[in-house]
């Protein structure tokens, strides 16, 4: 028995692992989602895509999932054809706390940002986006690769479950992660991977193991 309850800790912190990440929904992400390497530049991806995606300049949506109950978010941007350090990149969305997990998505208006003319945010220019995301264990990077438009719109399939959402608006600070610069996101539809399923199975398991223990 002690040796079932010791394996199904660590079975639990494992999986805890695995979905105490952020999964970025849209934008479309530069590859395909590797949790392990989200700690690094790019989710680990160091180049650009060939297949850029359009994302408005005005009106442009975000949306991840995570099993983070608290975290931080902001994103950065590249005009660089092919970044490779974030040394090439500027704020463009302040940093903002929220306390929740699920599923989330808001607005960006890159045209109106602090940066916009410095960086020549205007239609046709390639640019990077890239998400920075601290849920309290260190950063985690994912990547857009996209083509600014003007009248360019977020397409059917991307919404946001409610109205909540909230415009945020951009700052020129250096990254931080700790800057807050709202709090009201609205929730994006979300289908939960094959690794998310097993997760939540296993925990309703968990529960029921754990009730059975106390029986002994």
């Amino acid at each position: 028995m002690r040796f079932f309850i010791a394996s199904l800790a660590v079975l639990v912190t494992l999986l805890g692992g695995v979905s105490a990440h952020f999964s970025l929904q849209y934008p479309i992400p530069r590859g395909v989602f590797d949790a392990k390497n989200e700690v690094t530049f790019c989710d680990g991806y160091p180049d650009a895509a060939s297949n850029r995606s359009d994302f408005p300049l005005n009106g442009g949506v975000v949306s991840f999932h995570t099993g983070h109950p608290s975290w931080t978010f902001g994103v950065i941007l590249s005009t660089a054809q092919n970044p490779t350090s974030f040394d090439n990149f500027s704020q463009v969305v302040q940093y903002f706390q929220y306390p929740d997990a699920g599923n989330f998505c808001f607005n960006v208006n890159l045209s109106s940002s602090a940066n916009a003319t410095t960086l020549g945010l205007r239609d046709g220019v390639n640019a990077t986006l890239q998400f920075v995301f601290n849920g309290g264990d260190g950063n985690l990077y994912q990547c857009a690769d996209v083509v600014l438009r003007a009248n360019a719109s977020t397409p059917s399939n991307v919404t946001c479950a409610n109205t909540t959402e909230t415009s945020h608006g951009s700052s020129s600070a250096a990254p931080s992660g700790t800057s807050p610069a709202g709090s009201s996101n609205g929730a994006a539809s979300y289908t939960l991977n094959a690794n998310e399923k097993l997760v939540a199975g296993l925990t309703s398991l968990m529960v029921v193991v754990g009730a059975m223990i106390t029986l002994f």
